[in-house]
């Protein structure tokens, strides 16, 4: 066996708090910890928010982020311990033998340099090479990594070259200086799938051809078994599953990695109705002050108890849809009837019932909520603007949303900072519910969430649902989540609905180019898909 790059051995890595009027607190988030990668391979580190991920792939460069500190074990490095490596050591192997792709790679560019300037910076500042040297490899890193006109790429500045773009020119500034070792944290999460699949397959490619080890950070077990040639299941800062990713995937032994692997296996019968609740027709809207349509020609419907899913990729119309429906942007043309009226275009001229039954339920729970408000006020406030309850009676009340929810008790004097973003979101449904809708408005409920997590959000829609016969309006880009739980499906491209019907006709073939695209792009939990993707694309691209 070949002498590991990376040799983590019983890592220990503790945090201390300090809780307002209470002693510190130290806190241990990584205990006990193994693992190993060897040069050329990629080592997948898995699990929910928390369970200590990116503060192990820091550690491979002897960082901890915010006051953590690594307390116990070993990190060889090449061999040596870099936890005792003085802070000169340790500064010139940061960015040297080991470099990082953040997850937001937006928020990691200087918006005032050119990409170029960025990707070779810290080739120069460590003397790896000159700059015509590094500028040349920057050029054929560009053309690795499947990027437009490599020979110009650079001369961008990042808000001119789009995400996926951007989180490629980002592995290539961490592949630029030659490093032994590249830490990918969350590189595809803020992606569309229709572009992850082309920054997952140019990741992989990278790493084959400059025979780099990586660290690849992720929470969907899908994605990291495309690229990871072993894998690390991590929960509570602890190790719970340690193999190959063959034996992870197909042979896992514990239960909450059987339990991962079987994540969005929801039954759901695909329900069918005559009358709708909401009907959407032939609207047509633009934003103030310009000059183009950004909905075009819309019609959907949904009824009660059904769920109709609208999936597209960033900037297709979903969320926009939303807003026309909401009255938030009044459509130019087009009608919009719901519960049997047609609706005011603009928000100002609904009634007390439009509003009351059209609920909606946002993507980011944390800005959803008044952090200064209990979930019980959170929870209480739809219950007295509508119906006037107060006292017992409405703390009765939110008592039996919280139930519902399966909160249970103890939670009614909770703040949103004390709850896990899981019951962040359990308390958006919720108060949502606390207004009797018809329909719900569900914008990207379960995006933000780990896949667990998520699975039990959707179940726990669909149980409402069927007990309460509330219609939803599910917008979302992941085709896993729409395949578990839509009946109805809206294909959206540029404004246009370019695909409609019932979950089996549209998920049915023939299918358009895009719809194609779209469902071809979605990650499956199996060894080799991802080449099957790009082979069959090569394939068509021939054919073409």
């Amino acid at each position: 066996m070949p002498e590991p790059l990376l040799d983590i051995r019983n890592l220990r890595i503790e945090a201390t708090s300090y809780p307002p009027g209470e002693p510190p607190r130290h806190v241990v988030l990584v205990d006990d910890v193994s693992v190993s990668v060897e040069k050329g391979k990629v080592l997948g580190l898995i699990g929910e928010s928390g369970a200590g991920k990116s503060t192990i792939g820091l550690s491979a460069m002897a960082y901890g982020r915010g006051g953590v500190r690594l307390t116990g074990g070993q990190i060889l490095l090449n061999g040596r311990d870099i936890r005792e490596a003085p802070v000169g050591a340790l500064r010139n192997l940061r960015g040297k033998e080991v470099t990082y792709v953040a997850q937001s790679a937006a928020a990691a560019f200087n918006p005032a340099r050119k990409l170029m300037e960025q990707v070779i910076e810290t080739s120069l500042a460590h003397g790896v090479m000159p700059k015509a040297e590094a500028e040349a490899r920057a050029r054929s890193l560009f053309a690795q990594l499947g990027l437009p006109n490599p020979d110009t790429f650079g001369d961008r500045y990042p808000h001119q070259v789009s995400g996926g773009q951007l989180q490629r020119a980002m592995t290539a500034m961490a592949l630029c200086p030659k490093p032994d070792l590249v830490i990918f944290d969350e590189p595809t999460t803020a992606l569309d799938v229709t572009t992850q699949i082309d920054v997952l397959a140019a990741i992989k490619r990278a790493i084959h051809e400059t025979g780099v080890a990586a660290l690849y950070i992720t929470h969907d077990l899908a994605v990291v078994a495309q690229v990871a040639d072993d894998i690390l299941v991590l929960r509570h800062g602890k190790k719970v599953e340690y193999g190959s990713t063959d034996h992870i995937i197909n042979r896992p032994e514990q239960t909450y990695t059987q339990a991962l692997v079987s994540v969005r296996s929801i039954d759901h019968v695909e329900k069918t109705a005559a009358k709708p609740v909401l009907t959407v027709s032939n609207v047509t809207a633009r934003y103030r002050g310009t000059h183009f349509d950004v909905l075009k020609n819309v019609s959907v419907d949904v009824a009660p108890g059904q769920t109709l899913a609208i999936v597209g990729e960033s900037g297709s119309g979903k969320s926009t849809l939303a807003r026309a429906i909401t009255g938030l942007l009044p459509p130019t043309s087009g009608r919009i009837t719901f519960a049997g009226r047609d609706l005011s275009r603009d928000l100002a001229g609904r009634t007390k019932d439009d509003l009351r039954e059209l609920q909606m339920i946002y993507q980011m729970a944390d800005v959803a909520m008044n952090p200064r408000q209990t979930v019980g006020t959170i929870i209480g406030r739809p219950l007295e603007f509508y119906f006037g309850l107060k006292g017992e009676e409405k703390r009765k009340r939110i008592q039996e949303l919280l139930d519902q929810i399966e909160m249970g008790k103890g939670y009614e004097n909770r703040y949103p900072a004390e709850l896990s973003g899981g019951q962040k979101q359990r308390v958006c449904i919720a108060r949502a519910l606390a207004a009797k809708p018809k329909l719900i408005i569900c914008d990207e409920v379960t995006s933000a969430l780990d896949p667990l997590v998520a699975d039990g959000i959707l179940k726990l829609l669909l149980e409402l649902q069927a007990q309460q016969q509330v219609a939803y309006l599910f917008i979302t880009h992941d085709l896993a989540t729409v395949k578990a739980i839509a009946d109805k499906i809206a294909v959206m491209y540029k404004g246009e609905v370019r695909r409609y019907g019932s979950k089996t006709d549209v998920l049915t073939p023939p299918f358009d180019d895009y719809t194609d695209l779209l469902l071809s792009s979605v990650p499956e939990m199996r060894l080799g898909w991802l080449e099957e993707v790009l082979a069959h694309r090569k394939m068509e691209s021939a054919g073409n």
